[in-house]
């Protein structure tokens, strides 16, 4: 009988908030850690890991940038979703004092989501690559004028007291991650709330995003993102992320999408998957 744990990637070091996203939404899976989002990608498309937790967006930080440069070229699909909130403790060695700070080290998400109470505590803040691994660096240089802003989870693996805890400035805070896979895997019609996740280029015509977009309004399609960014650099080569309600064979958003691609030059699915319970909570609906 094969044992062997399937494995999910995430970016960062034991601890990271995509760690405990992997505990909580697939609690029977290995948690692989990887270096950058680059690295834990292609550790999917590798075949090292069978799925991968990624952060998107937070609801202070708000998006996460190299996630939408890096998902249309990666191959990979989207099969799930996952909202989790953020409560970031403020860490240190043992012994070490709030009086006694001189600098904190996090991600730089996590930096600012903890803004006005760094500033009330007049340190230095330093960004890191991701907020374990600076725990783990704050814990290896044992440095009483040191912390670290990071997760329970962190100040437990690498041995550090909570000096303050939930320090982010807003209770709601609230990061979403995709799940990824090398296979396409489109959630079913008509079995509950479908998210439908596409990337975009318009043709270089006038009002062309305008035309694009009409067809979501006439077909009664509720998008809930839109972001542009600029491709490799180009100020003039714009690509557009998006997520709406609803699956891509129902009519409406079937039309909808039909008359997007006809002012677009590129249309590509990312993924169709069901919708998480926090988007009912957040909208106030049930």
């Amino acid at each position: 009988m094969n044992t062997t744990k399937q494995k999910m990637a995430f970016q960062g070091e034991p601890g990271a908030n995509s760690h405990i996203a992997i505990r909580q939404a697939y609690p029977e899976f290995e948690a692989l850690p990887c270096r950058t989002f680059e690295d834990a990608l292609n550790a999917i498309s590798a075949g090292e890991a069978d799925l991968g937790m990624i952060p998107i967006e937070n609801s202070l930080a708000g998006r996460v940038a190299d996630i939408h440069h890096l998902m249309p070229t990666a191959g990979l699909h989207i099969v799930g979703e996952w909202f989790l909130p953020i409560r970031n403790q403020l860490l240190a060695p043992k012994g070490a004092t709030l009086a006694g700070l001189q600098t904190v080290e996090s991600h730089v998400m996590a930096l600012g989501q903890c803004r006005n109470f760094l500033r009330k505590l007049g340190v230095r803040t330093i960004v890191a690559a991701d907020t374990a691994g600076a725990a783990r660096e704050v814990a290896e240089r044992a440095d009483k004028t040191c912390a670290a802003i990071a997760s329970t989870l962190a100040a437990e693996i690498y041995g550090l007291d909570i000096l303050a805890p939930d320090i982010e400035d807003e209770a709601h805070s609230t990061t979403r991650f995709l799940v990824l896979s090398r296979d396409s895997a489109w959630a079913p019609r008509g079995q509950g709330k479908v998210v439908t996740t596409f990337v975009f280029q318009v043709r270089n015509i006038p009002a062309a995003l305008y035309k694009a977009l009409g067809g979501f309004a006439t077909n009664a399609v509720n998008m809930t993102k839109l972001e542009s960014y600029m491709i490799e650099g180009n100020f003039f080569a714009t690509q557009f992320y998006s997520d709406v309600e609803g699956h891509p064979d129902d009519p409406g958003l079937k039309l909808a999408l039909d008359e997007l691609k006809f002012f677009s030059e590129k249309l590509s699915i990312l993924g169709v998957y069901p919708a998480h319970p926090y988007r009912a909570t957040a909208n106030g609906t049930r």
